[in-house]
């Protein structure tokens, strides 16, 4: 990384001074995309080591981590390794090759790794023995008890399901699966005293099995648990009944698990991907996880077989495969040590609502998610599945839960003779099965199923129904900035708009005639959409406010995402600070955009939210001179999403709505616990206390939702009582 750097300072010496005016196109003003991704997840980890926490929400957050890396080894390393072959010299927007960001990564990451299990080791294991749980490392600590109920569960539950392979001239090595967990051991066969050469053997942990396994409480009633790899190492014996055995060792891969598709020549994209996915399991091995402590001829055969460098070897301090933490967040028992459940609260306007379409034509409704409740967006579904009046329901799917209620709702429409239109996106990364398996029995039902777009990923979230009324038709929207999806509802946060202005309507209609066809609208009366319009239209406000402090008027921007990479609206946000406009950004991940460079950036300050919820969504300030503009999109400010996604931008209009937007966006830079600050070094400190009041953001997003939902039963409780006595005085 510090050669690459100053590589490019002596180039840009070679090129002469800078003008006055600078070239924001150059890879100094830049931050590499995959290192700050690494920073993010830092910031994860981070609340896993905040002692401040309870024990067991740290160990979700340390859980987290180890999910987030497998991914980023999936998809971006492996990115990079393909780019290093096919196109070595290109480089990304901070100047970097594929070989040299994967080299900065390799350092990187070994240290991340390091820091995860040094907080296992150092600090959550101690503290779960020390609040009554005892964690049997190795299976060789076990007691008599114990060692005995494990071998009864070993024949009784593991035995029957385990295959162990044995590798030798008529048995191949067997294929290793992503992500799965495996053990593998030297043996040599029983043959009096003379032993023949050492074979190697390998048995997969069955992840259809329980990893963490319960013990039964010792005689002070103390619960103990162990992972059910410590239970089949303990009886390899057992599988190789022939052999000695020298040496086990677990270890695990992580594959390439990206695929291109050439949708010009796939005749069913359905019947493609479903070969893609399969084709997973056989990726390329980018990521070998191994014990500290494993034997060095057995390291030998797996380097070997599975065509590993030595560079992408994780020596690993513990067990493998720290998601197994989640399983311990679920023990029984065990609530004293979490976060109390937030129990999302009903926006008052829905509370009793027995005519959701009546209360839309009212008023618009902005819904804060998971602090207000997502069943306003599912009773929105089903209702419009039952009333009679709705002629036609029309949604894009991109992630749902698992027994989604608005899958079932739109399938019960179809059979109640509505037409019922759901774009299902199939190339919905790690989701596609999930998604396969919904767009069949939607099809089946009587949906007309669309499979997304050629070339592009469908990411806007839209549902349109239209209602046969007295006055004729009319139709109704719900906008949001996150998935359908009833299960993340609950731990992302998200923002989404129901309202019928005709406008949005007609808008609405046109993208879906856009996905549904190829018919595009001659203009757009509210939305903006990707990939062919809503980059501009980012860049026009941006460029705006600049305009407004150049010409000596107040600007500012405030803008809330997951995500901030793309260059071009990177550029147009140093164009804006240099004119003098005050940016304040609230990206939770990735942040290309560095913050404190003199006549670039002196003017933006750049936050990231990592707390209990997932900070999700996205929204939009804008001054504009004094008439203030707010939107809300599915998009974040990443290249991916302007270019490579259909994604939607929709404004908040109604000035109640545009205050309660507003609102989350200024609690958010309020925020002194969970926000992090972007440095000029590029690093993110935690906010500097002193003298400044304790104050978190979703603390008191949750506060407030609560405190709305009593207020609004208290009125109702009131008029329940105050009503009828003045009827009765009337009388």
């Amino acid at each position: 990384m510090e050669k690459a750097e100053k590589n490019m300072e002596k180039q840009e010496a070679a090129e002469g001074k800078e003008s006055k005016q600078p070239d924001l196109k150059k890879p100094k003003y830049y931050v590499n995309r995959e290192l700050s991704w690494l920073k993010f997840n830092l910031r994860i980890l981070e609340e896993a080591r905040d002692r401040s926490l309870p024990l067991f929400e740290r160990l979700k957050f340390l859980s987290i981590t180890a999910s987030n890396l497998d991914e980023f080894f999936m998809v971006r390393v492996a990115s990079l390794i393909d780019q290093a072959h096919d196109h070595p010299e290109k480089r990304e927007i901070a100047g970097m090759t594929a070989e040299q960001q994967l080299e900065a990564l390799d350092s990187e990451i070994h240290t991340f790794v390091q820091t995860q299990y040094s907080t296992l080791n150092r600090s959550l294991v101690p503290g779960l023995i020390q609040n009554g749980l005892r964690v049997v490392k190795h299976h060789e600590d076990l007691g008599r008890a114990d060692a005995d109920f494990v071998d009864r569960y070993f024949m009784n539950t593991v035995y029957p399901v385990l295959t162990p392979m044995a590798v030798d001239s008529s048995r191949p090595f067997p294929l290793i699966r992503n992500k799965s967990l495996n053990l593998g051991a030297l043996v040599h066969k029983k043959k009096g005293k003379n032993m023949e050469e050492r074979e190697f053997v390998t048995v997969q942990v069955p992840g259809l099995l329980p990893r963490v396994v319960e013990l039964p409480a010792d005689e002070n009633g103390v619960k103990g648990i162990i992972l059910l790899e410590e239970i089949i190492e303990r009886n390899m014996e057992k599988l190789f009944l022939n052999y000695d055995i020298e040496c086990v060792h677990p270890f695990r891969i992580t594959r390439d698990a990206e695929f291109d598709i050439d949708e010009d020549d796939s005749e069913d994209l359905l019947k493609e991907i479903e070969h893609q996915i399969k084709k997973r399991q056989r990726g390329e091995a980018i990521r070998l996880e191994v014990e500290d402590s494993v034997d060095k001829n057995l390291l030998k055969i797996l380097k070997k077989e599975l065509s590993i460098k030595e560079n992408s070897i994780y020596y690993i301090d513990g067990p493998l495969d720290l998601t197994y933490l989640m399983k311990v967040y679920s023990l029984k028992g065990f609530d004293h040590l979490k976060m109390e459940n937030f129990t999302p609260q009903m926006h008052p306007d829905f509370v009793g609502c027995e005519d959701i379409f009546a209360l839309i034509r009212r008023k618009d409704v902005l819904l804060h998610h998971p602090y207000e409740s997502f069943d306003p967006v599912v009773q929105f579904v089903k209702q419009a599945s039952q009333d009679p009046d709705v002629l036609a329901i029309k949604q894009t799917l991109y992630r749902v839960s698992g027994n989604s209620p608005i899958i079932a709702a739109l399938a019960q429409a179809a059979e109640n003779g509505k037409q019922v239109t759901v774009l299902v996106e199939l190339k919905a990364r790690f989701d596609e099965e999930n998604n396969i398996g919904w767009a069949k029995m939607l099809e089946k039902a009587g949906c007309h199923v669309i499979y997304g777009l050629v070339g592009l990923k469908t990411h806007s979230k839209i549902t349109l129904v239209v209602r046969g009324e007295e006055d004729g038709i009319r139709r109704y929207v719900h906008l949001g900035t996150g998935n359908y999806n009833d299960s993340t509802a609950r731990l992302y946060t998200d923002v989404g708009m129901f309202t019928c202005a005709n406008a949005i309507g007609e808008d609405a209609t046109a993208v879906f005639n856009m996905l549904s066809g190829y018919s595009e609208p001659l203009h757009w009366n509210k939305l903006s959409l990707a990939p062919l319009w809503l980059k501009d239209r980012f860049i026009y406000l941006i460029d705006r406010e600049a305009d407004y402090a150049r010409a000596g008027r107040s600007a500012r921007i405030i803008a809330k995402m997951n995500s901030l990479c793309d260059p071009d609206v990177i550029e147009a946000l140093y164009r804006a600070s240099g004119a003098g406009v005050q940016i304040d950004l609230i990206v939770r991940g990735i942040c290309c955009l560095k913050v404190g460079i003199p006549g670039v950036s002196e003017h933006i300050s750049v936050r990231s939210i990592v707390g209990y919820f997932l900070e999700h969504s996205r929204i939009f300030y804008f001054e504009n001179g004094g008439k203030e503009e707010i939107y809300a999109s599915s998009a974040d400010w990443m290249p991916r999403n302007l270019e490579r996604r259909v994604e939607i931008l929709f404004p908040i209009e109604d000035p109640a709505l545009k205050e309660k937007a507003y609102g989350i966006l200024d609690t958010q830079l309020k925020d002194t616990l969970k926000a992090r600050i972007l440095q000029p070094d590029g690093n993110y400190e935690r906010v500097d206390l002193r003298g400044k009041e304790k104050f978190g953001s979703q603390a008191f997003f949750c506060a407030q939702a609560m405190k709305n939902a009593k207020q609004n039963s208290e009125t109702k409780e009131m008029s329940r009582v105050f009503v009828p006595r003045m009827a009765a005085e009337d009388v």
